[in-house]
C-alpha cells in the first residue's frame, strides 16, 4: 500500500492491459442494368466479389425484388454476409447507397453509430447476414439520384471486433543510442588510417579521403572524380581559417556541430555569429548541405543589429535566399533601421554589395505601405532612408 493525500492506493505486483478495438475495411459494389435485375422474384440476389476485413471474408448480396415474399416486391433489400468457414465473429457494419449527383445525400445505415446500444453484431456461421430487408421502397429509389443510368453504387463497410492483450514485459533490452558518430570522431582525432593531410595555416589536419567523399561532393570530385587525384596525399587551404576548417572536419564525421565557444575560445556572442558566418562560406565551399542549414539556422536565431549587415552581405555573396530575406525583413523594420544604418557593417554592406541597397528599399516601402496605408504624406524617398545615392547601383558579380 502506498499513502497519496491521506487515501491508500494499491500498488500492483504486476499489471496488464486489455484493448477491444476493430479492425475496418470498406468495399464498394456497381449494378449496372439495374432495370433488367428486376422481376428476379424476391429472394432472388446479386452477389459482390468476395472481400476481405480483418482476416475474414465478406460479400454484400442485393435483392432487387426484396428477401421477403410477402413485402411483394415493393423494396430492396440489402445484406452484408461472412464467406468464411468462421464461426462467431463480432463486426460492426454501413452500407450505404451512394447519392450519384454529387450533393452527398447518402442512404446509410450504420451499425457504428448505434454500437453502444447493443454491441457489436455475432456472426455464427458462414452465410450469417446483417441487413435489412426494407433497406429501401422500391418507388423511391427509382426516381431518386441513387440510380444514375440504370446504375447502382453501394458502399460496405465491415469493422471486425479484436481484443488484444498486453501484459507485463518479462525482460527489456535497452537500445543504446547510435554512437557513430562518436566512433568515427575518434577514427579522426587517433588519425588510424589517415591518407589525406590539410595544410591550413600553421596547422596540419589529417583525414581519410573516403569519409570526406561520402559527405562532401566536392571532396568526392577532387579525390575521385574524372578530373580528380586520388594519388595525392597533401593539399594546401589558403582561403579558410584552421579552426574553422578543424570545424567543419568535426562536422564531416560526427553530422554534429561542434562547441564553437570551445574552439574560439571566448563566450561571446560576437564571437559566435563570426565563427558560424565563416564556417557557413566553408560549408557552401565544399556543399554540406546539412551544415549550410544549420549555420543559416544559428544565425538567423543570432541576428541583431550589430551583426545583421556582415550577415546579409554573406547571404548576397553565396546566395544564401532564405537568409537573405530573413535579414532584409530583419533590417527593414523600424526598430532596428536607424541603429543598423549606424553600425560599422552597413558602412562596409554599402561598399561591397550596393545592389542590396536597391532591395532593401523595397522591402522598407513594402513595410510603409502595409504600416501607413492610405497615409501617402508619410512615403520617404531612397536618399532619406539610407542616406546615399542610389541612383547608379552597379552589378556585383557573384564571387566563384
Amino acid at each position: 500500500m502506498n499513502t497519496v493525500g491521506g487515501v491508500e492506493q494499491l500498488i500492483p505486483d504486476s499489471v496488464s492491459t486489455s484493448f477491444i478495438e476493430t479492425v475496418n475495411g470498406s468495399h464498394q459494389f456497381t449494378i449496372k442494368g439495374y432495370s433488367l435485375a428486376k422481376g428476379m422474384s424476391p429472394g432472388k440476389f446479386i452477389q459482390s466479389d468476395v472481400f476481405s476485413v480483418g482476416g475474414y471474408d465478406w460479400a454484400i448480396y442485393f435483392y432487387p425484388d426484396g428477401k421477403n415474399p410477402e413485402d411483394q416486391s415493393l423494396y430492396i433489400s440489402l445484406f452484408i454476409a461472412l464467406a468464411s468457414d468462421s464461426n462467431d465473429i463480432r463486426a460492426l457494419f454501413e452500407l450505404t447507397l451512394m447519392d450519384q449527383s454529387g450533393k452527398g445525400k447518402h442512404k446509410v445505415h450504420s451499425h457504428f453509430d448505434r454500437a453502444l446500444e447493443g454491441g457489436p453484431y455475432t456472426l455464427k456461421y458462414k452465410g450469417s447476414m446483417w441487413g435489412y430487408k426494407r433497406f429501401f421502397r422500391r418507388s423511391a429509389l427509382e426516381t431518386s439520384d441513387y440510380l444514375k443510368d440504370d446504375c447502382l453504387v453501394i458502399n460496405c463497410t465491415v469493422g471486425v471486433v479484436r481484443a488484444r492483450l498486453e501484459g507485463p514485459k518479462q525482460y527489456g533490452i535497452v537500445l543504446p543510442l547510435s554512437n557513430m558518430g562518436q566512433g568515427l570522431k575518434d577514427l579522426l582525432d587517433s588519425e588510424v588510417g589517415c591518407d589525406i593531410a590539410f595544410q591550413v595555416g600553421d596547422e596540419t589536419y589529417k583525414a581519410h579521403k573516403l569519409i570526406l567523399a561520402a559527405r562532401s561532393p566536392v571532396f568526392r570530385a577532387q579525390f575521385f572524380g574524372p578530373i580528380g587525384n586520388n594519388n595525392v596525399d597533401r593539399i594546401v587551404i589558403d582561403d579558410i581559417e584552421p579552426s574553422i576548417f578543424k570545424a567543419m572536419l568535426s562536422f564531416i564525421y560526427t553530422d554534429v556541430l561542434p562547441d564553437v565557444h570551445e574552439i574560439t575560445g571566448s563566450t561571446s556572442a560576437s564571437s559566435f555569429t563570426n565563427m558560424i558566418q565563416h564556417l557557413l562560406a566553408a560549408a557552401d565551399l565544399y556543399d554540406l548541405a546539412r551544415l549550410k542549414i544549420l549555420c543559416e539556422v544559428l544565425l538567423c536565431e543570432k541576428l541583431d543589429v550589430d551583426n545583421v549587415a556582415t550577415t546579409l552581405a554573406l547571404a548576397e555573396q553565396h546566395q544564401f535566399l532564405q537568409l537573405k530575406a530573413f535579414c532584409l525583413k530583419f533590417v527593414a523594420s523600424p526598430a532596428n533601421l536607424g541603429a543598423v544604418m549606424k553600425s560599422e557593417g552597413f558602412k562596409h554592406l554599402k561598399q561591397s554589395c550596393p545592389t542590396l541597397l536597391s532591395e532593401l528599399l523595397n522591402t522598407v516601402a513594402a513595410g510603409d505601405k502595409s504600416s501607413t496605408s492610405g497615409q501617402s504624406n508619410k512615403k520617404r524617398s531612397a536618399s532619406s532612408v539610407l542616406g546615399c545615392d542610389t541612383t547608379n547601383v552597379r552589378q556585383v558579380r557573384r564571387r566563384t
